[in-house]
């Protein structure tokens, strides 16, 4: 009996291998944190390809927005409402960079390496030069993070 049940518990799991091994991360949207004033808590994570990160609106005034140029060709974009949760599903490699719309121009960042790839790295290095010019505050914040993923 322990057999059988053994059996097919093993082609369950083979026949849906995605819903077997995919997690969800929760990443804080804070007014004040370990880093800082506006940040996402854990502002770096790395999380493989099928996993969901669910942006919890802790603190009021937030949103999670992917940041246009930053994420890996062919990803779908995000752009969360104001003081909602909202959770996204990663299924393509590479890094992607987000921000919190409102809070954009103090750098309230975050960054996210799917399947260990830093395949968009340099392109995402490039855009974020260029945008780091719009923040009035914390300019080194997403560079320091992506330098987290070498």
């Amino acid at each position: 009996m322990k057999k059988t049940i053994s059996t097919l518990l093993i082609i369950g799991i083979s026949l849906f291998p995605g819903l077997a091994w995919t997690a969800n991360y929760e990443v804080k949207m804070l007014n004040s944190g370990a880093e800082g004033f506006m940040v996402f808590e854990p502002a770096v994570l790395s999380v493989e390809v099928g996993d969901a990160v669910t942006f919890v609106a802790t603190d009021m005034a937030h949103n999670s927005a992917s940041m246009p140029g930053m994420i890996p060709d062919g990803a779908t974009a995000w752009n969360g409402e104001l003081n909602q949760n909202i959770t996204v599903t990663f299924n393509t490699p590479g890094v992607y960079a987000y921000q919190c719309t409102p809070h954009a121009m103090m750098a309230m960042v975050g960054v996210i390496n799917v399947g260990q790839s830093a395949e968009n790295l340099a392109a995402v290095k490039a855009a974020a030069e260029e945008k780091k010019s719009s923040f009035i505050t914390n300019q080194d914040r997403l560079d320091n993070y992506l330098a987290q993923l070498q």
